[in-house]
């Protein structure tokens, strides 16, 4: 099955009956944050649909592999993304809301009975996406100076003198190195 909305069959408005999905949806591009996640193949999920009498229960998994662009070195690279899908959806409207939930956790099915399992799928992706995507956890990054990458070696910047005086982006002493040195008699 491709779809992810779909009409829920007659045989999941039965107390504790299941049943269970499984697809792929072609995401393309998924923003999270300042960040956002390319995906060049079809996410694959599958899902469990089980009725708990006054509701319908989803619980699944959504994997992909997606590009995103390091945050240190900006160089693109892939990460792999698994996540947990879950969802809930009452059964009426008329009925009450569930007591340990609050509003935002919970969906009414809508009387077409269509299910659209999106959603849910995009929520498990981004909660599995790193708030800060590295390339490798000891990812040196860029030069403050020159900008150059220094995962690929040392850049001409380090050819500086290291005498510990603050510098300005061309190599310059910095006019702020004079007060390096100053004595506020704390």
């Amino acid at each position: 099955m491709d779809a992810v909305k779909f009409e829920v069959p007659p045989e999941l408005f039965v107390t504790t009956e299941s049943s269970s999905f499984a697809g792929q949806l072609a995401l393309g591009a998924l923003e999270a944050g300042p960040d956002t996640y390319t995906f060049s193949q079809p996410v694959d999920w599958n899902v469990t649909v089980t009725n708990t009498g006054d509701a319908l229960l989803v619980m699944g998994s959504a994997r992909g592999t997606a590009t995103v662009a390091c945050a240190r070195c900006l160089d693109d690279f892939q990460v792999d993304l698994n996540g947990e899908v879950e969802g809930y959806f009452l059964l009426s409207e008329d009925g009450p809301a569930p007591e340990d939930m609050d509003d935002d956790e919970f969906e009414v099915l809508g009387a077409d009975k269509i299910l659209d399992l999106e959603p849910l799928i995009i929520a498990a992706l981004l909660v599995e996406a790193p708030l800060v995507p590295l390339c490798r956890e000891d990812c040196a990054g860029l030069c403050a100076q020159c900008g150059a990458n220094l995962n690929e070696g040392p850049c001409a910047c380090s050819a500086r003198p290291d005498d510990g005086l603050p510098r300005m982006s061309d190599g310059r002493v910095s006019p702020f190195a004079a007060l390096k040195g100053l004595d506020l008699g704390e």
